[in-house]
């Protein structure tokens, strides 16, 4: 069974997928608790996030999942719940570096599951109170992580990437790639 089927609602992993010539026999995003446990890593959350999602989906085939997740530092910045949270978290990441931390799982037709997670270090300008209000008013951060998405406008205020650029954007695609091939999956 070569079935793929993509475990998020997200359009930026679809296109993504696309990229490498991969467009999934069904999308079926799954509904699990994001909620960060006590002590638990930027890192850490990412990956078991991403294996959650792809155990929890119901489908039979080669299950795709991932979550990404914006840290400053141990503080975890999810996806913000409104305008004045987009702005607190974009005054935050403003002038500093932070981490975009992707889990990527895949989940085998016979239930094996393998995950990775890929770091990327992002650095933002130091951004001014009308990039920030522009910004806001846009409506681009709405579900991101962060609250900001970097293949928008948000790209005018990243000085410097180390690390995977598509892991930015919610799927490090030469990982996944690497992970469904190691899985059995035939592309």
């Amino acid at each position: 069974m070569n079935r793929l089927i993509l475990a998020s609602a997200s359009p930026r992993r679809l296109e993504l997928l696309a990229q490498i010539g991969l467009v999934p026999d069904k999308v079926a995003p799954t509904d699990i608790d994001e909620s960060r446990r006590k002590d638990e890593s930027p890192r850490a959350l990412a990956e078991r996030l991403a294996r959650e999602k792809a155990a929890a989906c119901a489908e039979e085939g080669y299950v795709l999942a991932a979550d990404t997740v914006v840290a400053l530092g141990q503080r975890n910045l999810e996806k913000a719940a409104d305008e004045a949270e987009a702005e607190a978290f974009l005054r935050l990441l403003s002038g500093r570096a932070h981490q975009c931390i992707t889990g990527v799982a895949v989940r085998a037709p016979d239930g094996r599951v393998n995950s990775r997670t890929v770091l990327a270090r992002v650095k933002m300008k130091r951004l001014t109170d009308a990039e920030i209000a522009a910004y806001v008013a846009s409506g681009e951060w709405k579900g991101k992580a962060g609250g900001y998405g970097i293949q928008g406008m948000a790209g005018g205020f990243v000085t410097a990437i180390n690390g995977s650029y598509t892991s930015i954007v919610g799927l490090p695609l030469y990982e996944t790639r690497m992970l469904l091939v190691g899985m059995g999956y035939r592309m």
